[in-house]
């Protein structure tokens, strides 16, 4: 486009810095878990501690420490940050954190559960304008919604938070889990989402174990997990998802992966462009990977000599483990499939173990969609 003006506009995704950085390894961005705990106890959640925990409480970075990690950060590339818990909005230096971030050039956004969301929240946001702010519908009725996060009050609490955000034109995207406890009302949470923000709206159908390896929710997330069939089955309903997955598959119907040969475990886009940094200051290439030969202590060792020397340790590592390179490592529907290190390791205690639950989705997900591709 012409014009008369030394400043032009462009998209984020049509920005040329991310072409030129895909040549280097090179952070643009991270996660910043502020806390654990969470007002809700949602029956799904892999991280959530009491509201009152006191040694989770104590486990937190300070801000001071939360400002050392921002500025090398920045000093790497970072471009934007996400904020996240636990509910990010239980710290009482949230603010202080928010404004500190944003004033380091960041581009921020939040996930919270818009509980807590108060006219104070609005003033901020409005000032200084996150990213945007992600906020998880978990039921469009009293019960629905509080039979998921077990929080008398807290579906009120939610429409009153996403109510102020919405009316005071502070950007919003809505989500849902699709789960056990909220499937009869999918369909109505769909449209609840729609309606509230121009259409957008996404969900997420797979369910990772806890951190914590918790016997107890460990038992009541398997509980919440749908089955192959009810999950395709939603999928269906959303049809740029649904093409968006065929589109996939027909790139590679006709491929055979077999041919790969190195035996590296990360084979994803983990710890090359982001990584993330737990609430009590762990460094993660990404945020569900928590086995302790793979996460490195930021309270120790500065963020620039995780991120250059020791984080590519982790990338390199290997497995020869027959079973992982016969099954997950050479499967040719493995990008249908939610298995990955990380998830791994929460299911099995190990790296490189199959998951038979993510095997079986992934096997059903490509049976449908060789039925679809079969008749278009």
């Amino acid at each position: 486009m012409v014009t008369d003006s030394f400043v032009t506009l462009t998209s984020l995704p049509e920005f040329s810095l991310w072409e030129n950085m895909s040549k280097a390894r090179k952070p643009l961005g991270f996660e910043l878990e502020l806390t654990a705990r969470c007002n809700n106890n949602c029956r799904h959640c892999y991280i959530n501690l009491a509201l009152s925990d006191p040694e989770a409480k104590a486990k937190e970075l300070s801000f001071d420490k939360i400002k050392n990690i921002a500025d090398e950060a920045v000093s790497l590339g970072v471009l934007w940050c996400l904020i996240t818990g636990g509910e990010p909005l239980l710290r009482e230096d949230f603010f202080d954190i928010y404004l500190y971030l944003k004033k380091k050039g960041l581009l921020v956004s939040v996930f919270t559960n818009g509980t807590l969301i108060s006219e104070k929240h609005i003033d901020l946001f409005k000032e200084y304008p996150p990213r945007a702010i992600e906020i998880t519908v978990y039921g469009v009725t009293k019960d629905t919604y509080e039979g998921v996060t077990r929080n008398p009050g807290s579906f009120a609490a939610f429409t009153k938070g996403l109510n102020l955000l919405l009316e005071n034109g502070i950007k919003v995207n809505l989500k849902t889990m699709a789960i056990r406890s909220n499937v009869r009302e999918f369909p109505d949470i769909v449209r609840f989402c729609q309606s509230k923000t121009n259409d957008f709206f996404r969900f997420d159908p797979f369910l990772q174990l806890r951190f914590d390896a918790n016997p107890r929710r460990n038992a009541e997330i398997k509980a919440e997990r749908l089955s192959s069939s009810e999950l395709i089955a939603i999928e269906q309903t959303d049809p740029q998802r649904w093409r968006a997955l065929i589109k996939m598959c027909d790139k590679f119907k006709n491929q055979d992966l077999s041919h790969i040969a190195c035996n590296h475990l990360f084979r994803c886009g983990a710890g090359r462009r982001s990584f993330a940094v737990s609430y009590d200051g762990w460094f993660r290439i990404c945020s569900p990977l928590c086995h302790p030969d793979c996460i490195f202590d930021l309270k120790k060792i500065n963020l620039k000599e995780v991120w250059e020397d020791l984080a590519p340790q982790v990338l390199n590592m290997r497995s020869d483990r027959e079973e992982f390179l016969t099954h997950c490592h050479n499967c040719s529907i493995k990008h249908l499939c939610k298995w990955c290190p990380p998830i791994a390791h929460l299911e099995t205690g190990q790296l490189d173990k199959p998951v038979q639950y993510f095997c079986d989705l992934a096997h059903a997900r490509a049976a449908k969609l060789h039925i679809a591709l079969s008749t278009v």
